[in-house]
This record gives structure tokens, sequence and C-alpha cells, in this order.
């Protein structure tokens, strides 16, 4: 029984004839006196009666136009409901490295969740190494990275949002701590710019320290631990304040981006993509 069918069936009884529902629904008329016989012989029984000019339901008929009427509602109904998944709702869980977590996130989560309260929000922190396995596996829907800006996997879909300024940075009294170095895990691309960095300029170091996120490294900087490379947005305020010094960076192999990435397979929800749009918004103040 095609849709198409019990419309048009529809449309001749509140129109009140065949000629007037091929105009309502432009069709030709010969179109709807087909759906009408296609349907009574699906039926098996006759819908109306022809009399003159005029037309008019059978027993039949008008025993079956009320369940007409609730078929072409609830599909009705059923398309609206769809089309109300561009109202975001439902679960959105956002992946994001450690840093974020502490900047840029919370501003960003604020906002989405003022603007879509049907949004049940969730943020699952993880260190990059993890966020491709999260991702393959619907741990999560979506992620914020920081990367390297020539990172690629070939099973996520990503963009890049805003390429990064990094800065080396030192407490502002250095004394013996310019022999070491505060690094972060293996995964972490900040690591290996760290370790170029050292060997371009042919420090001699004595001691390495490792820590597992770079909220903590910063805090050791600002303690007169050691030295590191971080993002220049983790540490503007310390170093506008002359709380830590900053060197900008700048060494020979590629710069530190921020990527957004979902699977490539991943059906993008309303949700989804009310977040893309976001933080795209977003990113235009991101310093």
């Amino acid at each position: 029984m095609e849709l198409r069918h019990l419309i048009t069936f529809k449309t001749i009884v509140e129109k009140g004839g065949f000629k007037r529902a091929a105009e309502y629904l432009d069709y030709s008329q010969s179109s709807v006196t087909v759906h009408v016989k296609e349907l009574e012989e699906e039926l098996g029984k006759p819908l109306f009666d022809r009399i003159g000019r005029k037309v008019f339901l059978t027993n039949y008929g008008t025993q079956f136009h009320p369940y007409a009427i609730k078929i072409v509602d609830l599909y009705k109904e059923a398309t609206e409901s769809m089309n109300l998944d561009d109202i975001p709702k439902g679960n959105l869980i956002i992946g994001v490295t450690e840093i974020f977590s502490q900047y840029r996130i919370p501003s960003l989560l604020m906002e989405y969740k003022k603007r879509y309260p049907d949004v049940k929000l969730s943020l699952r922190s993880l260190e990059n190494r993890d966020i491709s396995t999260a991702l393959r596996n619907g741990q999560i829907d979506m992620a914020l990275v920081l990367e390297r800006s020539d990172w690629f996997d070939k099973e996520l879909s990503m963009e890049k949002i805003k390429e990064e300024a990094v800065v080396l940075v030192r407490p502002i009294h250095q004394e013996d701590t310019e022999n070491t170095i505060l690094v972060t895990e293996d995964s972490c691309s900040y690591k290996s710019m760290l370790e170029t960095y050292v060997q371009e300029k042919q420090i001699e170091v004595k001691n390495v320290l490792n820590f597992s996120s770079l909220e903590a490294i910063k805090q050791c900087v600002l303690s007169g631990l050691g030295f590191s490379i971080l993002p220049y947005f983790s540490v503007e305020k310390e170093i506008e304040a002359k709380q830590i010094h900053g060197e900008w960076m700048q060494l020979n192999h590629t710069g530190n981006a921020t990527f957004m990435v979902y699977h490539k397979n991943k059906q993008l929800s309303s949700a989804i993509k009310a977040m893309v749009s976001l933080i795209k918004e977003h990113r235009l103040s991101w310093d």
C-alpha cells in the first residue's frame, strides 16, 4: 500500500472530487484515477461511487477513510519528528585532551548548554594516543585535539581549527634550571618539539622530569623547577604578568594546531552539527 495512494484518496474526500484533488496535488486527473484504482485493487473493495460528475464514498470507503487519515497523519508526524532532529537533542560526548579541559572548552560548553538545553552534554578527558580508538569504538562522538600540524588519521574526518603558537617557557629566575627540562607523555607532540629544540640548541640536559599533564608542567615552571614548551594560550596570562619568561618558538619542523575530529563513518546528529558550528564561532576569539 503506497502512501501516495492514501494521500490521493484522503485528498479526494477532502476536496470533493478527482479533479479538485488532482489540481491540489499537482497531478494529472488520470494519475489520480490510477491511484484510486490501484488502491481499490489492493483492498479488493470499491472506495467510491461515481454518480454523474460527483463521487461519493462507498460503505467500504467510509470505513477505510479514518484509517487512511491515521496512516497519513502518522507519516506526517514521523517526518516532522525526524525534522525535529534539526533541533539539537539527545546525548553528545566530546573527547578533549587535558589542556582543553582547562582552557577554551569551559566557555564553549557553557554557551552550548545555554543554546541547546535538550542536549545531555558529557566531556571525556583523553590522552592524544587514545582519541582515535575512542572515536572508532564510539566512546565519544567527536573530539578537540592539540596535535602537530601535519597530523593525519585515515579513519577520521578532521578539520584544522587553528594553528597554535608555541612558546618556550622558563622561570623568571633561571639559576640552575637551565639544564632541567620538563616533559610529558611520549605521545604528546610537545615532547618531540622540546627534544628537537634541545638538539638544535645543543643544550646539555642534566635532568629530565616527566609529568602527566601540560598544566602540571606550567605550575612547575612557575615554581622555578625547569623549562619546557607549552601552547601560548595556556601561559598567556602568566607571560603578560611576567610570572614566567616566554620565548616564541621557531623550530625547523611543523608547528602545532587544534583539530576538530570525528569518525569518517559517524552520522552527524544535530547535536554534533551544532557543536561543530559553535566551535567555529568560538575559534575567532581564541588567541
